[in-house]
């Protein structure tokens, strides 16, 4: 069995007395004891929950080293965490949380003819190979959350990733280490010189044998302590850069790393391979490795959002080939396409559609976390690798003892390295789940075992799986990896319970502090995805953390506030966590009324676009809304909440006096006094308000379209709030369109009906719901008869807020299936009809509530019918309806906007058409760059003015 080792002083998991004057004058960095800090990392992307004593954002290695001498002074327990995207546990801790990312972030050097970089712990790892890319050289080891994962975190858990097969581990691909001890001495780690502490070299020379014969020969071995890299016969003499890999922060805390770099394919190509179930694909990928691909990755259909483009089959093997041009990186896809025994397949050579794929694969660790009915899956047992020739018949084992305990799991992941991930629908919320989940964790660790495997192939033991590592080693060995931690780290306080004398790996899990099944938290919105449980919603975020990637993706979203701040909270999943810990109450004490979840969630723009972005479909917005109504309940809310949160009653009331209010607004000081009074930041020019109304023009309209012949021969078309008050020639122009398009009449609107959205995005849900019900009781809906929305925040409110507002009235379900966006209704009501072509470049913004919620496919063929060229902006604009509009957000809503979408207008060649659906993106627009942006509508109806001209 392990030695006992009882340290001369043991760490404790409360702060001593004068802990924590004493951490803030011996560093320059920043340390936080608050609440917030601690809730933000009680938890990384695993099961498990420790509840830290602050959290210090260290500036140098010169602060670690000072942080580690006084928490051994004081015996408080270290963890160091890096993007926290860990899934066994082992980036949590009780005492004090080294915040690696916030300062420790920079590339030290950059050798191409050396082919290495040395870099801080904190480094993203795809900001290294951005770096490292315009030399032809990258980072071997990329696991899928590489645009958030640090290189300090990846030492730690020896992190793999997709193209393992061709250029290993991250143990494979370090060249030398400067770590601090706890107590805070500093070492250099590199092959030929000292193997460690004093005593190592001893502790190795004396067990030579055990070393030799008591580790399994697979390439992804990750369990335990690597100290077979010691001996002296290894390739070059003992590595004790090898070791310290993988040894998840229990010996020392990485300062400062030196990386091998290898030669990136100048092209790529990838072969996707379809085959009839998973073990099928399992068996398949070996016989691959001859033709040395730079990946062999297998997922089945269950992980499958989205099947477009994939070939025929049930499971899939994505194989990447690389070569020195496309054509022979091309060529050496389609051999293996014909080498392989596959019922489908498919060489990609185009990079967007390998993205595309690729990105399918990635969001796996994500999509497992749901089952195809809803259920929760959850990690633990989410990387035992096998040797790969195993791999198919380790699957049946592995789906046999499944069903055995009446347990499901999709398994994905690294087929040609034999490595499998899989998420398993535990129930971790009772006592009897809890039992079943260690059972059956005891017996998958003894069949991984037999069939000659690792518990960890990738992500590291941490908690999850530390306290089975005798079943793989057998006692003497683990016993030896406690005497290896006690060298380097002999009071213990580094990790603690991690790896060396483990927790228990059914305690600490975070869902026991949460509100008991059975009993859900009384809630206004419905969460029908989470049965009506707000916890279960919460629950939701698992930490995989694509919420924190700092550039934008492409067309993504989330999290703009989080790319512009950097701050944790301030991501989807820090507001998560702080919700989690509301609901715990152990950290975050006052409930509802918490400033803390307050102020996290003051700059989420509501935007939607995690909904939609992140990989489990936490809806931040949605819950940002929840709060604010408890939060706010019988109390007084900000003044921006009743002049905007409530706007369209007010611009209903201000509508006849157009003229003089707009000569009033421009009078500086009193419209400095209406924004202070209103809630407004100065910066803000107060929109003018129409002075003709879209229903007042249609139905004083003369001409075409004022008779209605039949019901079957009309357009229902929404006045929301903006287009009816604010810009009416968006809807005048949508009418010459739709009437044209289709030959139908737009219905003029009733009066009185409005979607609820400002009062849903500031969590007035009370009002909302009355708004709401009276626009159901009004609105008359014809049977059968699409709704045409142009404003994509009032669609998205009635396609998603109004049925999880209202969810036991039918009529807001069958108003919100009738919503169809401008573009969505011409493809569907008017297919041959043809726009005319106006042939000119396009720059703009895709609305990221038409981005999360509705999609905007139709709208990107309409434009190609159009000969409109180019791609709008993703990610948000910023303004964010009330959001940009309210004190305080000014610097923030400027700063979304210069992410993407600002650079992309002024970058535009002149004659470029400035598009934006939304009424938010264009008045940014208008107020920022002075550009007036349009509604594809009114560029249509432009069109159709030059036909008719040139026709005169």
């Amino acid at each position: 069995m392990a030695e006992q080792h009882r340290p001369h002083r043991r760490p404790t998991a409360e702060a001593p007395d004068g802990f924590a004057a004493a951490l803030r004058s011996a560093v320059r960095g920043e340390a936080d004891f608050g609440p917030t800090a601690r809730a933000l990392t009680t938890m990384d992307a695993s099961n498990y929950r420790r509840v830290p004593l602050g959290v210090l954002a260290p500036r140098d290695a010169d602060d670690i080293a000072a942080a580690l001498t006084v928490c051994q002074e004081y015996g408080v327990p270290v963890v160091p965490r890096g993007g926290g995207t860990s899934i066994a546990g082992q980036a949590t801790g009780t005492g004090l949380v080294l915040d690696l990312t916030h300062h420790l972030r920079s590339i030290l050097a950059l050798d191409p003819a050396a082919r290495t970089a040395t870099v801080q712990p904190g480094v993203i790892l795809d900001d290294l190979r951005a770096a490292a890319a315009p030399h032809g050289l990258t980072f071997g080891p990329d696991p899928s959350t590489h645009s958030r994962c640090t290189l300090g975190g990846m030492i730690g858990n020896n992190s793999c990733g997709a193209h393992s097969v061709a250029w290993g581990t991250t143990a494979d691909n370090v060249r030398a280490l400067e770590v601090v001890r706890y107590g805070g001495e500093a070492l250099r780690l590199e092959q030929g010189r000292a193997l460690g502490p004093h005593g190592v070299r001893q502790l190795i020379d004396a067990h030579l044998a055990l070393l030799r014969t008591g580790y399994p020969d697979l390439p992804r071995r990750i369990s335990g302590y690597a100290l077979d890299a010691l001996l002296p016969e290894h390739p070059g003499g003992p590595d004790p850069v090898r070791a310290f890999c993988g040894s998840e922060g229990t010996l020392a805390v990485v300062t400062e790393a030196t990386v091998r770099l290898v030669e990136a394919p100048r092209a790529r190509a990838l072969a996707v391979l379809g085959y009839a179930d998973e073990s099928a694909a399992a068996e398949a990928a070996p016989g691959l490795l001859p033709y040395r691909p730079l990946t062999v990755e297998g997922m089945a259909a269950d992980l499958v959002r989205e099947p477009a483009g994939l070939p025929r089959g049930a499971a899939w093997l994505f194989v990447e080939t690389g070569g020195a041009t496309p054509a022979e990186a091309r060529a050496h896809a389609e051999r293996i396409l014909r080498a392989a025994d596959a019922v489908g397949g498919t060489v990609v050579t185009d990079p967007a559609g390998q993205r595309a794929l690729w990105r399918i694969r990635e969001d796996a660790s994500g999509t497992a976390t749901r089952m195809p009915d809803g259920t929760e899956a959850w990690p633990g047992w989410e990387d035992c690798a096998v040797p790969p020739a195993r791999l198919g018949p380790y699957l049946r084992d592995f789906r046999a003892l499944l069903a055995q305990h009446g347990l499901r799991g999709t398994p994905y992941g690294h087929f040609g390295d034999g490595c499998i991930h899989v998420r398993i629908d535990f129930d971790l919320l009772t006592p009897a789940g809890v039992s079943r989940f260690r059972s059956f964790s005891e017996e998958l660790a003894d069949l991984v075992v037999a069939h000659g495997g690792s518990l960890s192939g990738e992500h590291g033991d941490g908690q999850a799986r530390a306290e089975l590592l005798p079943r793989m080693y057998g006692d003497e060995l683990v016993g030896l990896f406690g005497r290896f931690k006690d060298l380097w780290d002999p009071d213990g306080g580094l990790n603690p319970g991690m790896l060396a004398r483990p927790a228990p790996l059914d305690t600490n899990l975070r869902f026991a502090v949460l509100p008991e099944p059975g009993r859900p938290v009384d809630v206004e919105f419905g969460y029908p995805q989470d049965g009506g449980d707000f916890a279960g919603a919460v629950r939701r975020c698992v930490g995989v953390a694509k919420c924190r990637t700092e550039t934008a993706p492409g067309a993504g979203v989330m999290c703009p506030s989080y790319r512009v701040t950097g701050e944790e909270a301030h991501s989807t999943r820090g507001r998560a966590r702080l919700l989690h810990e509301m609901l715990a109450g152990e950290v975050i004490t006052d409930g509802w009324r918490s400033t803390e979840v307050r102020d996290a969630l003051d700059l989420c723009l509501s935007c939607k676009g995690c909904r939609s972005d992140c990989p489990v479909g936490v809806d931040m917005a949605t819950y940002k809304a929840e709060f604010l109504h408890h939060h706010y309940q019988g109390r007084l809310r900000p003044a921006a909440h009743y002049a905007l949160g409530r706007l369209p009653r007010w611009l209903r009331l201000a509508a006849p006096f157009a003229r003089p209010l707009n000569a009033l607004a421009c009078v500086r000081p009193l419209a400095a006094l209406a924004k202070r009074l209103a809630g407004i930041t100065p910066e803000r020019t107060i929109p003018a308000l129409a002075t003709e109304t879209y229903s007042r023009w249609l139905r004083g309209r003369r001409g075409k379209g004022t008779h209605i012949l039949s019901s079957s021969r009309v357009v229902q078309l929404w006045a929301d709030t903006f287009t009816e008050y604010l810009s009416p020639q968006v809807g005048r122009a949508a009418v010459r369109v739709l009437e044209e398009a289709t030959g139908r009449t737009v219905l003029p609107p009733p009066s009185g009906v409005c979607c609820g959205l400002t009062y849903v995005s500031t969590g007035q849900l009370d009002a909302a719901r009355a708004v709401m019900r009276r626009t159901l009781d009004r609105i008359g809906l014809l049977p059968g008869h699409p709704l045409v929305v142009l404003e994509p925040s009032c669609a998205a409110t009635l396609r998603t807020d109004l049925p999880e507002l209202l969810p036991d009235d039918p009529r807001a379900h069958e108003l919100a299936s009738a919503v169809r966006t401008f573009a969505q209704y011409l493809e569907e009501y008017a297919p041959d009809w043809t726009p005319t072509r106006l042939d000119r470049p396009v720059v703009g913004q895709t609305h990221c509530h038409q981005h999360a919620v509705l999609g905007d496919a139709a709208e990107r063929r309409l434009r190609e019918r159009m000969g409109l060229t180019g791609e709008l902006s993703g990610g948000c604009c910023g303004l964010a309806g009330n959001f940009g509009f309210e004190k305080g957000h000014w610097e923030v809503s400027v700063a979304c906007a210069e992410e993407q979408l600002l650079p992309a207008v002024r970058g535009s060649e002149p004659g470029t058409e400035v598009l934006a659906d939304g009424f938010s993106c264009r008045t940014q627009l208008d107020q920022l760059a002075g550009r007036r942006a349009r509604h594809l509508a009114e560029v249509i109806a432009e069109g159709l003015d030059r036909e008719e001209g040139a026709g005169r």
